[in-house]
């Protein structure tokens, strides 16, 4: 299911935006014009044998001992190109949108950008973003939220 189907279906208020190829995330911020402290990157990671969906803003990166400590894991690291292709075969590798719930993942989202009223991200192509209040993301996907990152 595309994600703007999906939150269409939950009556969800969001923007979606078509621009340019765009495959990293600040490249997506700059085409979308936002802050990367308000483009959410999906990084996932395989946590003891668990995969989990972790979300951040554009600016930070991942600690691996911070999302080893919120996933209460002995070993994290990150999913490669072959099992992120499994686990989300309707979408574009590296154009994730954060809803782990949709994907039987779990996700847990950086306390900072928690903090955003507003959030980007990809729609599961590197074509198109979908913009929408944090509020509403958190209701819709239920994301747990610990300190994860680290500023760039």
């Amino acid at each position: 299911m595309k994600i703007q189907d999906y939150l269409k279906q939950q009556q969800a208020r969001f923007e979606l935006h078509d621009h340019p190829p765009a495959y990293t995330a600040q490249e997506v911020a700059a085409e979308e014009h936002v802050s990367g402290n308000q483009l959410a990157k999906v990084v996932v990671v395989k946590a003891d044998k668990e995969f989990a969906m972790c979300v951040l803003a554009a600016s930070y990166k991942l600690d691996m001992e911070k999302v080893a400590a919120a996933l209460d894991a002995r070993k994290v690291r990150l999913a490669d190109e072959s099992e992120l292709a499994k686990l989300f075969p309707d979408i574009e590798v590296g154009a994730t949108p954060p809803f782990g719930d949709l994907y039987g993942l779990s996700t847990v989202v950086d306390g900072h950008l928690a903090e955003e009223e507003e959030i980007t991200f990809q729609a599961g192509s590197h074509r198109q973003a979908i913009r929408m209040k944090y509020a509403d993301y958190a209701a819709l996907a239920k994301p747990s939220v610990a300190d994860l990152g680290v500023h760039l």
